[in-house]
């Protein structure tokens, strides 16, 4: 049973990870960025997740794109990888493929993709690109994959799909980590669901219930199994760590009182419209509430709130449901990733080390 690993949203966008009005001690700008990941890097974090937007949506007025952003913090870290969330469709996958094998050398071995199939209908027609169906979206986003690992792993890469052509190309240098970069994707969909088991490494789940996670778990796993492969499974959770539980729920409350009203009901109806248009009706967000919407990835339904201990113990039920990573967001980055790295991350190791020893006495 190998030790949970730990990624954190990096603040890209302004607004924070609340679409709130109460006051963050967050910034978007590369300064601030640089000194989170390095306070990340010192806390244990293994993973940073780069948002990928382009136009303003949820409060996110300003945004710093991903994989620009990656390789300046590439450059000055030296052990954090670096997930670059990517929108296929807005770019060509050679292209890509391009840009990561170069920012896998940067950073010596430490990029990763989140592939991100899209819910954001005015990025793509404001940009002149074609608003693909929900499964079809999918199904792009699949091919995307499939060429990116083509061109890591190929000397000449061909390849021939619906959206996609790729005809005896070289990528060179290939990029460091073999047999390629870590490839992550989520998405609740049975599309998104059964594209994860064929073509991904890391399933990403936006926060839900324990029940929520581990019938996604499950379903996945079903699905890799017919195609012969294994995944890993991450977990979104916005962390709020207090000294008291009362004081962790007072403040979940001051945020979600001070919500940002108008932002949080456009945020829902893009994102519930997407969920809705897949075939079972069923995608990201298609169940979630108002509240839940505050953090625009569900991040409260996780339960990673209240005493060190308390969400210490959150942690462990999560690992115990098949979870292998944690992709946390904070109210006040520097002050709360410091703190995550001091008093929960040490405490979930000791509990990891006291659930290994009940696992060989079995």
């Amino acid at each position: 049973m190998s030790e949970l690993k730990y990624a954190y949203w990096v603040p890209n966008v302004s607004g924070g990870l609340v679409v709130s009005k109460l006051p963050q001690a967050t910034d978007w700008s590369f300064e601030a960025n640089k000194r989170y990941v390095l306070a990340a890097e010192d806390a244990g974090f293994d993973y940073a997740l780069l948002q990928t937007r382009f136009f303003a949506s949820y409060g996110a007025e300003y945004q710093l794109e991903a994989a620009t952003l990656a390789a300046a913090l590439a450059s000055v870290t030296k052990k954090i990888n670096l997930i670059s969330a990517v929108h296929p469709g807005l770019w060509h996958p050679g292209v890509y493929a391009k840009m990561m094998a170069t920012l896998d050398h940067i950073s010596n071995g430490r990029a990763a993709v989140n592939v991100v199939s899209g819910w954001f209908k005015g990025e793509f027609t404001g940009y002149g690109e074609p608003w693909l169906e929900h499964d079809e979206r999918y199904r792009r986003s699949e091919e995307f994959i499939r060429v990116l690992r083509g061109l890591w792993t190929e000397e000449e890469a061909n390849f021939k799909g619906d959206f996609y052509r790729i005809n005896g190309a070289p990528l060179k240098p290939k990029p460091v980590q073999k047999p390629t970069p870590p490839i992550f994707q989520g998405g609740n969909s049975r599309a998104a669901k059964e594209m994860a088991a064929r073509v991904s490494d890391w399933y990403f789940m936006n926060g839900n219930t324990t029940e929520g996670f581990k019938k996604q778990i499950e379903e996945v796993k079903e699905l890799a199994k017919i195609e012969g492969r294994t995944l890993q499974y991450a977990v979104n959770g916005f962390v709020i760590v207090r000294d008291t539980e009362e004081e962790a729920i007072a403040v979940l409350r001051d945020i979600v009182s001070n919500a940002d009203v108008e932002a949080v009901k456009g945020f829902g109806d893009a994102v519930k419209q997407a969920g809705a248009s897949s075939k079972e009706k069923d995608g990201m967000w298609s169940n979630s509430t108002f509240e839940d919407l505050v953090q625009y990835n569900d991040g409260f339904k996780t339960g990673l709130i209240g005493t060190a201990e308390q969400v210490a113990d959150r942690i462990i039920e999560l690992k115990k449901l098949g979870v292998d990573l944690i992709l946390t967001g904070f109210l006040h980055y520097e002050k709360d990733i410091k703190d995550f790295g001091e008093k929960v991350i040490p405490l979930v190791k000791k509990k990891e080390a006291q659930l290994q020893k009940e696992v060989v006495s079995v």
